[in-house]
This record gives C-alpha cells, structure tokens and sequence, in this order.
C-alpha cells in the first residue's frame, strides 16, 4: 500500500543521511556551536539574499511557532490569524498556553486579506475600550496556507504594509515553504518573502529535514538572549549538530529546492489523475496537498490500495480527502493511484 497522507511520511533524504553518517563521530560543540550550523546559517542567509539576518534553527513546527510569538510579542499582545491557520487550529493552543491569544478573522480560500486585517485594526481602536482587550501585535500567516494555496506578491506586499502602518510584526509560517516558491503559480522569492516579512521560517521537517525549521528574522530584530529563551522554553537542542548537518546539507547545491519541484511535479501528476478519474475538487491548489471530496463509499474504495487523510468534514455524507505529494513520493507511488 502506498501513502499520500502527508508530506512527512518519509524519514530524510538519503543525502542527509549519509552526512549524518560521516559526521557522526566528529567532536562538535553543542547548543548550535559547531561548524556545520554556522555553515547552514550562511547559506540560508546567501539564498535569502540577505546577509544582515539572523538564522536559529530549531527542532519542529509548533515548537517554533510557539517560541517564536511569545518571545516577539509583549505579554499584553496576541496575534492575528486566520481562522483555518494551523496556530488557530491544529497547535492543541500552544499558543495561548504560552499566554498570547490568537485572534481569529476569517479566512477566504485559507488566506487573509490585507483588508480584512485592516478593517479589523480600525473597529479595534476605534473602540474606546480597546486598553481592556488582548492588543494586536502580529500578523500570523502560512505559506502555502492549510489547504494548500498562496499568497501573491501583490497580497502579501499589502499585508506587510498594513502591519508597518500599525507598527506589528508580519510573521510567516513556512513549514511548507519549498513547496511554495517551487509552485507555477508562485511569484514570490526568498529575497522578497525576507523583505516583506519581520521573521519567518523554513521548513525542513516536512521538506526533506528528519526534523527542524530556520527561523529567519530579517531585520536585526531576533528578541534579545533568544538562546535563554529557546532553552527556558525546551527548545535549545543539546546536539545541534543535528539540525545545523541536516540544513547544512539541504542549502548545499540547491537541494531544498530540487526536491520541493519535485514534489511539485508529482502533484500535478495527482491533479491530472484527479481529473481523470473525476473527483471533486474541495479547493483548488497550486501545491502539494490536492483536497477532494470524497463519500464513504468512494473513501473505502481508494483506502484499499492508498493511505490518504481524512482532512475534514464537507457534509453529512461526504468528506474532505487530502492527497499529499512530497519530496519522496516516487513514480511507483503515482502509478499505484492511478490504478485505484
């Protein structure tokens, strides 16, 4: 049986693991202190274009998400995000535990709008008793977003305006990121997505990594002792090793990008299969993750050959079925769906 249901099923690329393999008996410094993790940082700042940031490299998604908000927002602030975002939904409230609420405005197609981010600031402080409310001091997006769509160049240059004009952090969340810029439909880059941005991060756990993301943040604004924060936290890896090989290896020769397009090309090797096969589309996606809609006779059908995820419910007889490529899903994988 073969799986589509994530783009994590998979353990690393064999790359990164033979360098894990031939550095394994190096002596390192740990905490992020050692060779590999400087090189890493280095070359994710080179493909950003942007040599004054600051990398931090750490284990996982909502780890850093987490670590991330609560350390740039005061404590009297919360951020905004769209309803379906993985912070408002599928985080188990890591967010407010860390006693930042998350603000939620309505998504379209899983994106929020420039603005209904503004409309939503002006009915805020146009309300006299806004000092008693959570303030809003981030804006929290995903790129791809939940269901697998993107944002322009042009909707994201508005958002980031609008958090300039309030004075708020515009974050982004890139557990998927590779898969993003290597879509078609993507017109945005690593430069412009670090200009527009206060911080953001890229995946590797979902692209390739056994695990990690580098939070990037772009303008020389990471939070003060960020490491005593990471490790007050439970986020400061003793063997960082692991994480600075790892992206060390993904920025070299332009890995992380290779294999996103290929991701990317296996997905429209889905998406044709999909219409073939003339199953109803959910939402239309540039990116890895296709989203169909399936009933439970059709859903056990496909289940008898392919593992796929149940993403939601669409109604009372029909579900949401999502159908995710990566960076290891081969041709075979392909060839086994088409025959369901």
């Amino acid at each position: 049986m073969v799986s589509f249901e994530c783009d994590y099923i998979a353990g690393a690329h064999p790359e990164i693991l033979k360098r894990l393999a031939e550095t394994n008996l190096e002596p390192m410094s740990g905490y992020g202190f050692d060779p590999y993790t400087e090189h890493a940082k280095e070359k994710i700042k080179k493909a950003c274009g942007c040599p004054e940031a600051e990398v931090e490299l750490m284990v996982g998604g909502t780890q850093t998400n987490a670590i991330v908000i609560s350390t740039m927002l005061n404590d009297w602030e919360g951020v905004i995000a769209a309803d379906s975002g993985h912070v408002s939904v599928h985080e188990a409230g890591a967010i407010e535990y860390t006693g930042h609420k998350v603000i939620e405005l309505p998504a379209v197609d899983g994106k929020l709008s420039a603005e209904s981010v503004r409309n939503y600031l002006q009915t805020f402080y146009s309300d006299v008793t806004h000092e008693h409310m959570v303030i809003p001091g981030m804006v929290y997006l995903s790129f791809p977003t939940e269901p697998g769509t993107l944002y322009s160049k042009a909707e994201l240059r508005t958002l980031s305006e609008v958090c300039r004009e309030y004075g708020m952090v515009l974050y982004l969340d890139g557990a998927r990121l590779g898969y993003g810029l290597m879509s078609k439909a993507c017109d945005l880059t690593l430069a412009e997505i670090a200009e527009l941005t206060d911080v953001f991060y890229i995946g590797g756990t979902k692209v390739g990594a056994l695990c990690g993301e580098a939070a990037f943040f772009t303008k020389g604004n990471k939070p003060k002792h960020f490491l005593t924060s990471l490790k007050k936290r439970g986020g400061l890896l003793a063997k960082g090793r692991l994480l600075g090989v790892q992206f060390d290896t993904l920025f070299t020769d332009n890995l992380y990008f290779e294999i996103s397009r290929h991701a990317i090309e296996m997905a429209e090797r889905i998406k044709e299969i999909i219409r073939e096969k003339g199953w109803r589309v959910y939402m239309d996606s540039p990116t890895n993750q296709q989203l169909i809609i399936m009933n439970e006779d059709e859903m056990k059908r496909l289940g008898e050959k392919v593992r796929f995820d149940r993403w939601g419910v669409y109604d009372e007889e029909h579900t949401i079925v999502r159908l995710a490529s990566s960076w290891s899903t081969s041709e075979a994988d392909i060839d086994e769906l088409k025959r369901v």
